[in-house]
């Protein structure tokens, strides 16, 4: 809520200082005008003769310079002040935002985030050791209740069942070989 009416008042502050600028820059605008009108009656008076009249538009002419002189150097001056004006704001967001990140840095790499880190670290990795103990010792029983279990269920020695594996093995190799074969004897009937 501070902040939207701080930004609310900044609103307002460059609204102000925008009108003021327009304000100026129409009277400067009104002064070029009446600076045309005297320099067109001084033009009127002296192809009439009328001196008097020269002179008094002379003298209009030259307080109409000045003032528009002074209204654009006072023009000029608001705008160096309102550029000044804006550098100093930023200048101050910039301090106030490196405050804040001087802050948070200074959480952020406290000693205590350090021991707390170190800490949560050392947890980690006794869960991590106690979890590897758990699973050796898990492979171990699950090896012996294999080792049991297969011991229970057959009668053959081990022989006899490597045995029949090497039989089994062969007989694929024979059975790859037949299907080649067959695979060749297919392809020339169809090249045929």
């Amino acid at each position: 809520m501070f902040s939207g009416n701080k930004q609310k008042k900044e609103i307002k502050k460059r609204m102000l200082a925008k009108k003021t600028l327009n304000q100026m820059n129409r009277h400067i605008a009104k002064l070029e005008e009446g600076k045309k009108k005297y320099i067109e009656r001084a033009k009127t008076a002296k192809r009439q003769g009328l001196d008097a009249s020269y002179n008094l538009a002379i003298s209009g002419l030259k307080a109409t310079m000045a003032q528009q002189k002074r209204a654009q150097e006072m023009l000029l001056n608001f705008e160096i002040v309102s550029d000044m004006r804006d550098m100093s704001a930023l200048t101050t967001e910039f301090l106030d935002g490196m405050g804040r990140l001087s802050k948070e840095m200074c959480k952020l790499t406290s000693e205590k985030q350090f021991a707390k880190v170190q800490q949560d670290f050392e947890k980690a990795m006794m869960a991590s050791e106690k979890q590897t103990m758990n699973m050796e010792l898990f492979l171990d029983d699950s090896q012996a209740t294999f080792a049991s279990q297969s011991g229970v269920a057959s009668t053959e020695s081990d022989a006899e069942i490597e045995a029949l594996i090497i039989e089994k093995a062969s007989q694929d190799d024979i059975g790859a070989d037949n299907i080649d074969a067959e695979l060749e004897k297919i392809r020339n009937k169809l090249n045929g």
